[in-house]
C-alpha cells in the first residue's frame, strides 16, 4: 500500500463522515438559527428552549435521511473491502 493510497483513502473516509453528518448539523442549524431569533423578537432568554427542538429535529433529520445514509456506508463499505481485496 503506498502512501498516495492511504491518503486517498482517508480523504474519502473524511469526504463520507462530512456527507453522513452533514443532514443533522444542518437541521440543527437551522432549528438553532430559528430558535434565536424567536428569543431575540420576544426578549426571551431561556437557555433550556434551545435544546428539545434541536433533539426533535436532528431525530427527525436521522428518520428522513437514514435510508441515504444507510445506502452512502453500504456502498463506502464495499469499496473498502475491494481495496483491500485488491492488495
Amino acid at each position: 500500500m503506498t502512501e498516495q493510497m492511504v491518503i486517498d483513502l482517508g480523504r474519502h473516509t473524511l469526504y463520507v463522515a462530512f456527507l453522513v453528518a452533514s443532514p443533522m448539523l444542518l437541521f440543527g442549524l437551522a432549528v438553532g438559527v430559528l430558535i434565536g431569533i424567536f428569543q431575540a423578537v420576544t426578549q426571551i432568554n431561556e437557555m433550556t428552549l434551545v435544546f428539545v427542538p434541536k433533539i426533535l429535529a436532528v431525530s427527525l433529520a436521522i428518520i428522513i435521511f437514514l435510508p441515504w445514509i444507510l445506502n452512502l456506508l453500504i456502498t463506502f463499505g464495499n469499496e473498502i473491502m475491494a481495496r483491500i481485496s485488491a492488495l
